[in-house]
């Protein structure tokens, strides 16, 4: 494990393996044909393996690892995966002997130069490091929901963000990636969601436990009421938006001069 980590999904793993948003095949088709070869993939912070199902659609073996045992315990068995319980910086993996690493929505909580020094010792000169992050959803044509949801991400659960969460909002800018980077194309997560769908993700967020944690109060219960109001009963679905900020990068071939 890393040294002070904190396992701030255990108390939602469950909802978590239930209600996250998963992200476009076109995503992941994308990311396997930039890879030098198909043979291995390390899904790092895999959390219940929502991006570990879809690398295996295109990779021979799919290594999913994520220091919360509790959100590796929520990972369904899949053809082509072995999850493991291991550290972002530490990962057990042989050197040089992964084609694709990716990250999907969890770069901020890692020791990032710690890792990418993790990275660049496993994988296989050419192999390629993808990070990839969302920020806050849109629902199509609901400015009162969207209002709500945007009171609740700011103003309820937006003093319980870690420190972390801010490499979020800023879009990874001030990351610097540890090899030449590619330039990827636009992605984005759709779906069409009930009501009780969009709660259960809400309540996933690391920042409605710790409120949850501090206050001892489910944070959605102070817009539940209105939520209810804005959206038109059970049965409607309304259509959600994630835009994905994908940052790929691949470490140079053998031979190959590169300064970071």
């Amino acid at each position: 494990m890393t040294e002070g980590f904190v396992d701030r999904f255990a108390p939602v793993a469950a909802r978590y393996a239930d209600c996250r948003p998963t992200y476009p095949p076109a995503l992941y088709a994308w990311l396997a044909s930039t890879a030098p070869d198909r043979r291995l993939a390390w899904d790092c912070a895999t959390g219940s393996g929502q991006a570990a199902r879809d690398l295996a659609v295109h990779f021979e073996h799919v290594i999913a690892t994520d220091a919360s045992a509790a959100q590796i315990g929520r990972a369904p068995p899949t053809p082509g995966i072995e999850y493991r319980v291991a550290a972002a910086e530490s990962s057990g993996l042989a050197a040089e002997s992964t084609d694709l690493i990716t990250v999907a929505q969890a770069l901020h909580w890692f020791a990032i130069d710690r890792f990418f020094a993790e990275c660049a010792r496993v994988l296989k000169p050419g192999g390629v490091l993808a990070v990839w992050s969302y920020g806050p959803l849109q629902i199509d044509g609901d400015p009162a929901t969207n209002t709500l949801v945007q009171r609740y991400y700011q103003e309820i659960v937006g003093p319980y963000w870690p420190a972390e969460r801010a490499l979020v909002d800023e879009r990874y800018a001030s990351v610097c990636l540890p090899f030449p980077e590619l330039g990827a194309p636009a992605f984005a997560m759709r779906v069409a969601w009930p009501l009780e769908k969009l709660l259960g993700y809400l309540g996933t967020w690391s920042a409605a436990a710790a409120y949850h944690a501090a206050v001892g109060t489910d944070p959605l219960d102070l817009i539940r009421g209105d939520l209810w109001a804005a959206w038109g009963g059970p049965e409607v679905k309304r259509h959600i938006v994630w835009p994905l900020v994908v940052r790929v990068a691949r470490k140079p071939a053998a031979g190959s001069n590169h300064s970071p």
